[in-house]
């Protein structure tokens, strides 16, 4: 029980860290910020996939749509 609540408060953290890195990517204006926040953005997601805080599918899907975020971006 207790290495489950040690672990839910690690969970916890990344997930937040994760989010924040994809709001950071969305509210990016410039090309090259948004472009640098999304290569901080895709680590983090296959991170938490590789270690099982979220579905594989669920990164994959997520970088997919942010690439075609910051492409729109820099054209």
């Amino acid at each position: 029980m207790r290495q489950a609540r040690a672990r839910a408060v690690v969970n916890k953290a990344q997930r937040s860290a994760l989010r924040t890195a994809l709001k950071r990517v969305r509210s990016a204006t410039g090309a090259q910020d948004a472009a640098q926040a999304y290569l901080a953005a895709a680590r983090l997601l296959d991170r938490a996939a590789r270690k099982g805080l979220i579905h594989r599918n669920n990164a994959a899907r997520h970088k997919s749509r942010l690439a075609s975020l910051v492409r729109k971006l820099t054209k």
